[in-house]
């Protein structure tokens, strides 16, 4: 039985491979594609809670901003929170 010729390039970056899928079908090349596994990792459950005081009006911001991105207030200041902390922990080397 012959080989089919793949038809899919060969990508030298995840940049270039993005501009390609952006402007092709998987279901074109549906037979050429791979099966994978894929390994979520469940968050572990939080076992601390903090109490931040904020004015009405930053809050009230937080919320609308968060909810455009689809969040909810709570995770994206979590998510600032976390990324600020990274950020700062790598500058005095902790």
């Amino acid at each position: 039985m012959k080989k089919k010729k793949n038809r899919l390039p060969e990508f030298k970056t995840l940049k270039e491979e993005a501009e390609f899928w952006d402007t092709h079908s998987f279901a074109d090349f549906w037979d050429e594609l791979e099966d994978v596994d894929i390994v979520v990792e469940l968050e572990k459950p939080r076992d601390e809670t903090i109490v931040l005081r904020v004015q009405k009006q930053v809050k009230d911001n937080l919320d609308k901003f968060a909810r455009s991105l689809g969040l909810n207030l709570s995770t994206l200041a979590r998510m600032w929170l976390m990324e600020k902390l990274q950020e700062n922990l790598r500058k005095v080397k902790i």
